[in-house]
């Protein structure tokens, strides 16, 4: 049986680590030609696409969408992962690091997607999937910016999905949990008791414990894939129950 994504060409920003890898990893297993666009690619498998790309540089990004079309010959499938978090309440980031972090989260999503709009409109499976969070639809302590920035991502991702429908081209974003990433290892890693904090992160997601990379790129894969054709306009959540479910403390 063919995969279900054979023939199709994928980018995938961020896909050097964390979930952008996962998704590197699980498109590829599905058939997917792929294309990883990171600040620094290395260690990628030997038939995906590594092409150095600096997402808050609109030529950096022109280049890279340009030379993953010519490397795979097409581009169907546009994963939007890269991202960086950010700590704090409104009153502790100044006005640069708001600056620094929308630029990441936000235009990074706006300049890979307009890149990329010429191409997929010649492709008869046209998907962008961006990697939204939790933190767009439900407010979390210390995180305004980063809460912020996804908020952008999830209206964003409505507004795209409206535009370009008649396009043929699909528009979803996937909103995980708190996942298992190198960021959270990092966040963990600067608290004055890590263990407790890991713990206290598992209890805040219904399910107990962190989201997987591979759950959250299973689920950006049924985004992109051309059997969900009547999804679009779609905030997937990936949470363990965190945004709808109000369980009862375990007794």
């Amino acid at each position: 049986m063919a995969a279900e994504l054979d023939g199709l060409a994928a980018v995938v920003t961020g896909g050097g680590s964390g979930i952008g890898a996962a998704v590197v990893d699980v498109l590829r297993d599905r058939g997917a030609r792929v294309a990883a666009l990171d600040l620094e690619p290395a260690g990628l498998p030997a038939d995906v696409l590594a092409v150095r790309t600096d997402v808050t540089d609109d030529a950096s990004v022109r280049a890279a969408v340009e030379q993953v079309v010519g490397g795979l010959g097409r581009l169907d499938i546009v994963v939007n992962n890269a991202g960086i978090g950010a700590q704090g309440t409104v009153a502790d980031n100044d006005d640069s690091e708001w600056m620094r972090v929308l630029d990441v989260n936000v235009l990074g999503v706006v300049r890979v997607s307009r890149a990329a709009l010429p191409h997929l409109r010649r492709s008869p499976a046209a998907a962008i999937v961006n990697t939204c969070s939790i933190a767009a639809t439900a407010g979390l302590p210390q995180r305004a910016l980063y809460s912020a920035s996804k908020g952008a991502v999830l209206a964003l991702t409505r507004a795209m999905a409206a535009d370009h429908l008649r396009e043929g081209i699909r528009v979803n974003c996937v909103n995980p949990g708190t996942a298992d990433t190198p960021w959270i290892g990092r966040l963990l890693a600067t608290a004055d008791d890590p263990e407790a904090e890991r713990l206290a992160l598992n209890a805040r997601q219904p399910h107990g414990r962190l989201v997987t990379a591979d759950e959250v790129a299973r689920a950006v894969a049924y985004l992109a894939s051309p059997t969900s054709g009547s999804t679009t306009g779609v905030g997937l959540a990936v949470d363990g129950g965190m945004q709808d479910l109000r369980l009862r403390p375990p007794t």
